[in-house]
């Protein structure tokens, strides 16, 4: 119990219920008003008593329906009664079931604060008589118009501030075990429905797969641009002086790689923004039918690419052809970054298989045997394994002899034509 009188939880909570009380004392004058001028009307008394009803009961009825008192109060429950909602920060009342639990909260509000309002008054107010009591002079007091006390000048007068402590200490508990009901009730009245948490675990979880879809854009893109273009730049600098023709070749590759990159970055920052403005169109997603640029750019590095093809690609689904193209775009960057080799010495051969058993992606590079193994899997192999997955193929990846091989498979219903 003494624990509890020395936490700040304890004041929070009693300024809180005061909150409440404030509010009852306010709509108390406004009502007060109007009460008076239904008495001067010298209605019948069972009309009088209803409209009495209508205006005390009203008022907070009325406000706590408003929208912005779920927001009010989420705030004030969370800076002093210490609760934490599952929305953050809790929104204003978008339906009429919250609004109904809203406006229930604000009603247990005012009446929890009104009853510590009124102990609040009493113990405060009577206890600074009380507690002076035993340094006045000897005589009959008045505590309150008909109520008085006796001042005997003697140590027996200590009983009242004794009495004053004793009473502010439980004005403190109380209002410690109320402020925890009210606090175990906030997220049931005030939080999300069973309902509305499935609907708000559904927005979450949408919003961080198009996170996490548009990481993987951003990474097989630029990463794929930058490591060309770290490779062509060191390819340039070897042959400056005895190839400028090469050299030249290039730096027109590092621009173009540099520019798509750049294309690509704008194209996923915009969406971050979520920049969509009247007549805006986001850029094309890249499929199957830009394997040929790729590979010209991967091999305008000094990179040799053989690449086999067999069956119709121009079959493939769009969002099929879209994530192999990636799929080989990360592989290629793969080979790039961990082949161990300079590019010139580099030779990656590129299969890609489509029948009735599906679409296969084989990309088998040499790998040095100083090379690092990343069979482990870094952001690229792993967004590869998502993208893999979300279309129910199968990922290998790991060293064959000296070269390492990826392997995709991909399920595609192939329609035979006639």
């Amino acid at each position: 119990m003494a624990n509890v009188l020395v936490r700040g939880s304890t004041y929070l909570r009693w300024v809180y219920l005061l909150l409440g009380a404030a509010l009852v004392l306010a709509f108390i004058l406004v009502d007060s008003g109007l009460v008076s001028l239904i008495d001067d009307l010298q209605l019948p008394g069972v009309l009088t008593a209803i409209l009495v009803v209508l205006v005390v009961a009203a008022p907070p009825l009325v406000l706590g329906t408003l929208p912005a008192v779920r927001e009010v109060e989420g705030i004030a429950v969370e800076s002093l009664l210490g609760v934490r909602f599952e929305e953050r920060p809790l929104g204003p009342s978008r339906t009429w079931a919250q609004r109904r639990r809203t406006t229930a909260w604000f009603c247990v509000h005012l009446t929890a604060g009104g009853l510590v309002g009124i102990l609040s008054t009493a113990v405060f107010g009577f206890g600074a008589v009380l507690l002076a009591a035993p340094f006045r002079s000897p005589g009959p007091r008045e505590l309150v118009p008909g109520l008085t006390y006796q001042v005997t000048g003697r140590w027996t007068d200590f009983w009242m501030p004794l009495a004053t402590i004793v009473a502010i200490a439980a004005l403190f508990l109380l209002s410690a075990g109320i402020g925890a009901l009210l606090a175990y009730a906030a997220p049931r009245l005030l939080g999300p429905t069973p309902a509305e948490r499935i609907e708000l675990l559904e927005r979450r979880t949408a919003t961080l797969a198009e996170r996490n879809r548009l990481a993987r854009e951003l990474h097989d893109s630029v990463g794929h641009a930058l490591s060309l273009v770290t490779i062509q730049a060191a390819a340039a600098r070897r042959v400056l002086a005895t190839d400028p023709a090469f050299a030249e070749t290039a730096l027109a590759a590092m621009e173009t790689s540099a520019r798509a990159a750049l294309a690509d970055l704008d194209h996923v920052l915009g969406l971050l923004r979520d920049d969509r403005r009247p007549g805006s169109q986001t850029a094309p997603q890249a499929t199957l039918g830009n394997l040929t640029r790729l590979v010209e750019a991967t091999r305008a590095g000094g990179i040799t690419v053989g690449v086999r093809r067999t069956g119709d690609l121009e079959q493939l689904p769009a969002a099929v052809s879209r994530e192999a193209y990636r799929i080989i775009q990360e592989g290629l960057t793969n080979a790039i970054r961990h082949a161990g080799r300079p590019a010139g010495e580099l030779t990656v051969d590129l299969v890609i298989n489509l029948d009735k058993s599906g679409l296969l992606l084989e990309l088998t590079n040499p790998v040095s045997a100083g090379a690092a193994d990343h069979s482990g899997g870094g952001r690229g192999l792993a967004g590869i394994r998502e993208r893999v997955a979300v279309l129910r193929g199968t990922v290998e990846a790991g060293l064959v002899a000296d070269r390492w091989r990826l392997a995709v498979r991909l399920p595609v219903a192939v329609t035979t034509k006639a």
